[in-house]
Formats: structure tokens, C-alpha cells, sequence
């Protein structure tokens, strides 16, 4: 089982050898974490991965030898009660129609959604399933899982079925991009290129050919030139939405975040979530412990930097014009308040959009954001990079 797991972890790319294979097993054989799934998959992360980047692919060939750490436990009971797990798992969700959709009312502002959520959570002591008030499964009200609400609190479900939610009451895990990743777009490294600026500094290194050669004739002899290296001057701050809604244009993403880190010499990459606020990440996966004080950024990096935003936009328009409208954290100020400091700390900025341009219409919080970035939000396709090249240029 564990030289398959060794075997799993090697075609991912993480970097295991026989040592750590080894202190893997004689862990084991001294009963560390035994019968318990998190604590060996805490425990095997510990040995077998020495660089973070690496969790990623680790936590992949974890699943493909031995399931996700959810699926573990749940299959046993499963076997043990003898009843299909889909049919088990459907019972807490429910479908509905257009005309059921159409029929259910929102609360009417983010103040009123917060101060019901409130009330509810106090006053509620019992599970409930189906209803329209109480915090539940199933059912129409704005506080739970598997129902639906056309503004509502996401509590205790998985993953996103109608992207309505105002907030997600759950600790959400992220992922960072793959730093390693091929680039499968090339097309999208070349659009890149036209942003370079080159610039001629540091040590005289670089022999002159057309300098020696005037040289040489004007001295009579040989005279060899010099010049500094000529290098990619320009600066580019990319930061880009992760999680959520962005999860269906992870693919796009993950082509420019690789073709711009080839592409350019310094540059600085953060994560966010829907929008941005008082704090940025180097991390997904440790975004809370590691969080970078977006204020400190803007000071580090002058105004001599581009930014570039990639995000989808797609979010509650509470999250963009209120205090305590995000959708994970309380902001103390709004998210429209904190793009129009980016806008003014970096004025070669841009906001690309992986969403269609023939469906911005259809979202609040698309056209918010693309009034503060005026004409300088863009479609995230090879027209749009070659346009943003000249904004930034």
C-alpha cells in the first residue's frame, strides 16, 4: 500500500526519496496515528513533503491511493450500514424550479440578513430541514445548506450549487497555483512579451559589438566594448482571486500565472477572494496565518509597479459598497473603498475578467467594479492581454 502511496507521491512531482519512505514506515511501525485518518495524513505530509508548494500535489496522490480525507471515514460507516452513499447524501439536498426560485423573497438588505442571523442563532435550539426561517437544510431560508436564497448565509455545505450567498459561514480551504505547471497556451507567453520594457543597467558585462568595432577603427587597434546587461525593467504587482466562483476558470488562470512568472523579472504575486480588502496572501492554504497587510504593500511597491487583477467579480454587491460585506471576514472598510486606493497608488492598472464581456451585464458586481476601473477592466483573453499591454506600457 505505502510503496504505492511512495509511487503515487513521485509521479505528482513531489520530491520523496527512500529516506523519507523509510522514517514514513518506522513512524508508523511505532504506532504513531494509528487508526486515525487525519493524523496519519498530517503525519505523512510532515515526513514525505519539505517545501510547501509541494502540499498541493501531496494532498492529490493522498486521494488517489487512499480517498480524501472525508471520503475515509464515510466509507467505512457506509459498509457498515450497507446503503448507497449517493442516495444517503441527495436526502439532504433539494432541487428547485425556476417558478420555486422566482417565489422566494430575499430579506431585503445586508443589515436585515445580519441582524435576522443573529436573532436566528439565539433563539434557535434544534436541527431543522425543509423550512423557510430557521437555520436548516433543504428548505428557503437565507441561513444554511442545500436550499436555495437570493441572498442568504452559506452554513455547513461543501461547495457552491447556486452562488448566492452573501457569506460562507465555513473555513474554506484554497489552493495556490502550481508554480511547476507547463504552459498548455503558449500563445498567451507571447502576448505577455509585448509589455517587456528593457532597460540597460548594473555591471558593464555584455560586449558591445557595434561599439568595438568604431572603437577599433577610430584607435587603430583592437578596442573591446562593454555595456550593462540589457534586462526587463518593468514591474508587475499580479494579484489574482482564488476559490469560489474562480474554480471554473482555474485552467485560464493557471496559464498566465505561469507564462508571467517566466516572463518577468520582478514581479510580485498575492491571492484574494472575490475582492480585495485590508489584507493579501502569499498562501491560499495558509491565508490566515500569513496574511500581508494590503497597506504594506502599497507602500513597499511605488508607483512605478503595474497591477494586474484577475478576478471574475462575481460576488454580492454587499461585499464591494458595505462595511462587514465580505463574504469570509468582516471588512471595518468596504471593498470599493480599498480599489480606488489601488487605482490610485498604481495608475497602470487592470482588472482581468474571465467571465465573457457578453455576460457582464447579467452580474450587479461586475459593473460596479468595471465603473471604478472606467475602461480598464478586460475580457482575460488574447485581445484583452494584447489591450492591457498597451494600458500598462
Amino acid at each position: 500500500m505505502f510503496l504505492t502511496f511512495f509511487d503515487a507521491l513521485r509521479r505528482a512531482g513531489v520530491p520523496a526519496g527512500p529516506r523519507e519512505l523509510l522514517d514514513l514506515l518506522g513512524g508508523l511501525a511505532a504506532g504513531l496515528c494509528a487508526g486515525d485518518v487525519t493524523a496519519f495524513h498530517a503525519f505523512a505530509r510532515a515526513v514525505l513533503v519539505k517545501d510547501e508548494r509541494y502540499y498541493d500535489r501531496f494532498d492529490r496522490a493522498f486521494a488517489e491511493t487512499f480517498g480524501t480525507l472525508d471520503t475515509i471515514p464515510e466509507a467505512e460507516v457506509m459498509a457498515a450500514l450497507d446503503l448507497p452513499e449517493d442516495w444517503l447524501r441527495k436526502l439532504a439536498e433539494r432541487s428547485f424550479s425556476a417558478e420555486e426560485k422566482a417565489a422566494v423573497a430575499a430579506l431585503g438588505g445586508f443589515e436585515a440578513l445580519m441582524r435576522t442571523l443573529r436573532e436566528r442563532l439565539a433563539e434557535q435550539k434544534e436541527r431543522h430541514q425543509g423550512g423557510n426561517k430557521w437555520i436548516g437544510t433543504a428548505g428557503t431560508s437565507p441561513f444554511g445548506a442545500y436550499g436555495y436564497n437570493p441572498e442568504g448565509v452559506r452554513i455547513g455545505q461543501a461547495q457552491s450549487r447556486h452562488r448566492r450567498a452573501v457569506k460562507v459561514w465555513d473555513r474554506r480551504e484554497f489552493q495556490d497555483l502550481d508554480e511547476e505547471r507547463d504552459i498548455s497556451a503558449r500563445n498567451v507567453k507571447v502576448a505577455l512579451r509585448r509589455l517587456r520594457i528593457w532597460a540597460r543597467e548594473g555591471a558593464a558585462e555584455e560586449l558591445d559589438l557595434d561599439g568595438t568595432i568604431r572603437a577599433s577603427a577610430k584607435a587603430g587597434w583592437i578596442d573591446v566594448q562593454t555595456r550593462p546587461e540589457r534586462r526587463n525593467a518593468v514591474k508587475v504587482l499580479l494579484l489574482l482571486d482564488i476559490g469560489g466562483s474562480m474554480d471554473d476558470h482555474v485552467e485560464t488562470v493557471q496559464e498566465l500565472f505561469t507564462a508571467a512568472r517566466s516572463e518577468f523579472r520582478h514581479i510580485e504575486i498575492f491571492y484574494f477572494h472575490n475582492c480585495i480588502y485590508e489584507a493579501l496572501w502569499k498562501s491560499a492554504r495558509r491565508r490566515r496565518e500569513t496574511a500581508t497587510p494590503t497597506r504594506e504593500v502599497m507602500n513597499r511597491l511605488g508607483r512605478d509597479w503595474r497591477c494586474v487583477i484577475v478576478g471574475d467579480a462575481s460576488m454580492s454587491p454587499y461585499e464591494i459598497t458595505h462595511v462587514g460585506g465580505a463574504n469570509e471576514t468582516w471588512n471595518p472598510e468596504p471593498g470599493a473603498l480599498w480599489l480606488q486606493r489601488i487605482r490610485a497608488q498604481w495608475p497602470r492598472s487592470v482588472w482581468l475578467n474571465p467571465v465573457p464581456r457578453a455576460e457582464w451585464k447579467y452580474t450587479p458586481s461586475i459593473s460596479m467594479i468595471e465603473d471604478i476601473f472606467e475602461s480598464d477592466m478586460l475580457p482575460l483573453t488574447l485581445e484583452g492581454l494584447g489591450r492591457m499591454t498597451k494600458v500598462l506600457g
